[in-house]
């Protein structure tokens, strides 16, 4: 999911998840800079991605067992 805010034309964003029953974890939150359409750069989804693994790691660890 993405939260999209854009003041005075200046457009930020924050991408997280909520597929984890017991916690919300906030991936990566930047201003939105391209110069060519709305696309996230490249180095933006595959720290996201690495940040969401380890967040699914961490939610195991922390989360998951006390069920």
């Amino acid at each position: 999911m993405e939260i999209v805010e854009d003041p005075r034309g200046d457009t930020y964003r924050a991408v997280y998840t909520v597929r984890l029953a017991k916690a919300i974890y906030v991936l990566q939150a930047f201003q939105k800079k391209s110069t060519r359409g709305i696309a996230t750069s490249r180095r933006d989804v595959d720290l996201i991605r690495r940040r969401l693994r380890g967040a699914q790691e961490d939610y195991e660890v922390c989360c998951a067992k006390n069920d």
